[in-house]
């Protein structure tokens, strides 16, 4: 029996002095460094499309007098193009943006200009803005402002037309949100000013001043490059 013990116990110190060796041996699990993400940036340039829904107010006031039509509705819609540039300084994204736009904007008014009325119609509209914004992530509300562009077709009681094409003023805000790597989506609201046209007497028999205010509501998608 204590040759037996004697001979357990040395087997055990054998084993034990074996275990080490045999630890040594077997593969090692490769080492994987952490993935670095870089933190998203909204710098550099894009391109995108827009579409979105205008309404406001024109009105015909006779030149150098009080006399007018007073504030009529005008509404429609438009669809277009957009280019522009970001710059990001930490969370705060300073940018320019232009874009152009066909657009259906259009009101009539009947009680001043008689049955067959005096038509405002807007067919095409632009603007070229500042932008800043502050940036959560893919996330970049915004406020907007700058100049505006856009032609005003005059038409009296349903005879000959006449085009003036206006610089105005603009501004709003929006928000727009990033996703699928280079691509953005937006919405934002625009109110616009394109200020007074004139009509002249050889069309509207006399000079008349017409005015032209729209908002515009729209989405847009973008591509950044």
């Amino acid at each position: 029996m204590k040759r037996f013990t004697l001979t357990a116990c040395a087997g055990l110190m054998l084993a034990a002095m074996a275990v080490p060796s045999l630890a040594a041996d077997l593969p090692r699990p490769a080492y994987k460094a952490p993935v670095y993400v870089a933190p998203f940036s909204w710098s550099g340039f894009y391109v995108g499309i827009n579409g979105g829904y205008g309404w406001g107010t024109s009105n015909w006031t006779l030149t150098g007098t009080s006399l007018s039509t007073g504030n009529f509705d005008i509404n429609g819609g438009v669809v277009g193009g957009t280019a522009g540039y970001n710059l990001q300084t930490g969370n705060w994204v300073w940018g320019i943006e232009g874009d152009i736009d066909y657009s259906t904007i259009k009101g009539t008014e009947t009680t001043f200009c008689g049955a067959a009325g005096c038509e405002t119609k807007n067919s095409w509209l632009a603007t070229l803005r500042g932008r800043v914004g502050y940036a959560f992530d893919r996330w970049l509300p915004y406020i907007t402002g700058g100049g505006a562009f856009g032609d005003v077709k005059m038409t009296p009681g349903g005879g000959p037309s006449e085009t003036d094409t206006l610089a105005g003023w603009t501004v709003g805000a929006g928000v727009e949100w990033a996703f699928m790597g280079a691509w953005s989506a937006k919405i934002e609201y625009l109110y616009v000013d394109l200020g007074n046209a004139n009509c002249s007497a050889a069309t509207c028999g006399v000079s008349t001043d017409v005015d032209f205010k729209t908002n515009l509501v729209r989405a847009g998608l973008n591509y950044r490059f």
